[in-house]
């Protein structure tokens, strides 16, 4: 079967997460506004997830996984998921499932007039450190990308996937995705999304890389952006 639309949902040590993260999806399969495939990308768990993803797609058609030999982060996991899809847009969830996968039909209805929609956790359930470090960090960003984004660490996004595969991702490069959408002269929005406190498992960003972290990949977005090569084929003989 073709799909219009492929789900990205990076796993690192998340095996107390992922039953619900199947049934939570296979939910979201049936009310999908376009067909709809879904890749885990296992970054290198060191718990059950992998047996467990294997499990989920072995029996479940929509469903495949690629894994990691190790750890090499959430950059990484997100990055290889683009590489590796075909369908004409593509999304990523984290498997934390703070966010539901069935506001990816809010973020599809808009996604003709742009090139990446973004959710904004309008309603944060997390704890009060948390919050603020990300606004902290979210306003730092803003100020190097002009981007005006307010939330892009949520992890609930929908790319064409054209643009997506064109993206030169490093480590902490995904706090920076509209931006790139941006060197690529694309268009970008960002509309309000549910936000749910995580159920289980634990985090696995602290203070260094939700604040620190991301000061310093600004900088690192500044040299990329000077030098960003962008091209547009006007004729081909092929």
């Amino acid at each position: 079967m073709t799909y219009k639309f492929t789900i990205v949902v990076p796993v690192y040590n998340e095996e107390e997460n992922l039953k619900r993260v199947e049934t939570e999806l296979l939910n979201y399969l049936e009310i999908a506004s376009v067909s709809t495939s879904i890749l885990f990308v296992n970054d290198g768990s060191t718990d059950n997830s992998q047996s467990l993803i294997e499990a989920i797609c072995n029996h479940n058609n929509a469903f495949d996984y690629i894994s990691f030999k190790e750890n090499r982060g959430l950059s990484a996991a997100i990055k290889a998921g683009f590489d590796h899809v075909d369908s004409e847009l593509v999304g990523y969830i984290d498997s934390d499932l703070q966010t539901a996968p069935e506001d990816f039909n809010l973020l599809l209805q808009h996604i003709h007039n742009h090139e990446l929609v973004t959710g904004v956790r309008a309603d944060r359930k997390d704890k009060f450190v948390k919050n603020m470090s990300s606004k902290i960090a979210n306003g730092i960003r803003r100020a190097f990308t002009h981007d005006g984004m307010d939330d892009t660490g949520c992890p609930l996004k929908v790319i064409k996937t054209d643009y997506a595969k064109r993206i030169p991702m490093f480590k902490g490069l995904h706090r920076f995705l509209p931006a790139m959408i941006l060197l690529q002269n694309g268009r970008i929005v960002q509309i309000p999304i549910q936000h749910f406190p995580r159920m289980a498992g634990t985090a696995k960003f602290g203070l260094w890389n939700r604040l620190l972290g991301p000061l310093m990949d600004c900088f690192a977005y500044l040299w990329m952006k000077k030098k960003y090569i962008n091209y547009e084929v006007a004729k081909s003989s092929k």
